[in-house]
């Protein structure tokens, strides 16, 4: 990222930057199927500037992981207050969302789950695990306006389809996934 003369550099600025050029990079390219080299001329940083902001290439995995985890879980949950009251519309909210991303001509499957598949350095599950953990917390809260007697048990079935529906759609056939998913939620929470 480099910096006309005269301009004062901004830490913050540069760091987010960097995470938001090696995003889309990482996910389409896989996090072990670039190297540093190729990923800092991508994103027009130099080495030291990647090593100073993050320490190595695994620092800005973890931080473009991170980043992500924020931005899906804010986007989903604005989904769901997007959605009303209604615990059903909630739900369904999450995967008729889910639907158009798996749509989207991009789409490559979730990023936590490939990192989880890819990368086993501990730093990258523990963020995996996190991401799941508010996807979660999500998933149980809509279970538990529902009036489900166990919303954690039905939290987690739920979490089950979201995670398969999404492994499907990337590694399978994505065609209406989302919505086959759904309808399978709400018979779920049908059930409460």
């Amino acid at each position: 990222m480099p910096v006309p003369k005269g301009s004062t550099i901004d830490p913050e600025r540069t760091r987010a930057g960097i995470v938001e050029a090696a995003t889309p990079l990482l996910y389409e390219r896989g996090l072990d199927g670039i190297g540093v080299a190729e990923l800092c001329a991508l994103v027009g940083a130099s080495k030291e500037t990647l090593y100073r902001y993050f320490g190595s290439k695994e620092g800005l995995i973890q931080a473009v992981l991170e980043a992500r985890s924020e931005r899906v879980t804010t986007w989903i949950a604005g989904a769901v207050a997007a959605a009303g009251d209604d615990p059903r519309d909630q739900l369904a909210a999450v995967f008729d969302e889910l639907q158009r991303w798996y749509d989207e001509p991009g789409f490559r499957g979730c990023a936590m789950q490939n990192a989880a598949a890819q990368h086993h350095a501990e730093a990258v599950r523990a963020i995996t695990s996190r991401h799941l953990d508010r996807r979660l917390d999500l998933l149980t809260a809509i279970a538990r306006r529902a009036g489900a007697v166990d919303a954690e048990a039905l939290g987690r079935q739920l979490l089950v389809l979201v995670e398969g529906a999404t492994l499907l759609a990337a590694h399978h056939d994505r065609t209406n996934v989302g919505n086959h998913a759904k309808q399978a939620a709400l018979a779920l929470l049908s059930t409460v």
